[in-house]
């Protein structure tokens, strides 16, 4: 079955170019022009992903994104955020939000496709006791080991958890607020700057095998797990 997409787009002429490269990519393609239309649409038949113009009549697509985040039945819907804004601060607002990507305007429909496929493979269900392997790093929640080829890694609980979490999402940036949620939880009271305690922790357990290059900070708004290029 084809991934739904939502357009949110004010301006017609953008949202029908937009449209027109995502169903000659085999998309199922539905639209709608402010905030208040895309809840709408939501309610229908919640899609697989998400575009969503910044700038909207009415509420603005950065307070839609956060408001969806927030909510139970939306908070794991994909969201690709449509701006004119190129500023690192606009792009780290935007994350900030739980935005999946950002992609800054004019851009190519080559481009808008291999964003898209690329948050929904992220995106994919993974099976919390399937092993999962980047750059020849393994981790096995069954077991809970963490090997790289024949040499086993030794992690603390939480820096487990943390990995674990950053192997299952990679590529994608996570603020330390959003990484306490998933890997802490959200009924734990811990400060922010934990995160950077554990993170530290676990890239030196990964010093040895030389994968601790894998989880990158991004300045100004967190981390991220990314493969070797």
């Amino acid at each position: 079955m084809a991934a739904s997409i939502l357009i949110v787009e004010d301006e017609a002429a953008i949202r029908e170019m937009i449209a027109m490269g995502l169903m000659r990519s085999g998309f199922d393609v539905r639209h709608a022009e402010s905030a208040e239309d895309a809840d709408a649409a939501i309610r229908l038949n919640r899609p697989d992903l998400m575009l969503l113009d910044w700038m909207l009549p009415g509420q603005s697509g950065l307070d839609l994104a956060r408001r969806l985040k927030r909510e139970p039945a939306t908070k794991d819907m994909p969201i690709i955020m449509l701006t004119a804004k190129g500023e690192e601060e606009d792009k780290v607002r935007g994350l900030d939000t739980g935005a999946d990507d950002y992609i800054t305007k004019p851009f190519s429909p080559r481009e808008m496709i291999a964003r898209i496929k690329a948050v929904l493979r992220r995106v994919q269900p993974t099976s919390a006791d399937e092993p999962v392997e980047v750059d020849g790093l393994r981790l096995d929640p069954v077991s809970h080991r963490v090997s790289a080829g024949d040499r086993g890694v030794d992690l603390g609980p939480t820096e487990f958890r943390l990995l674990h979490f950053f192997m299952t999402h990679p590529e994608r940036v996570f603020t330390r607020t959003q990484l306490l949620d998933n890997v802490w939880g959200t009924n734990v009271y811990v400060e922010e700057r934990t995160v950077d305690v554990h993170v530290r922790r676990l890239r030196k357990g990964l010093t040895p095998t030389g994968h601790h290059e894998l989880v990158q900070t991004v300045r100004g708004t967190g981390y991220r797990f990314s493969a070797r290029r």
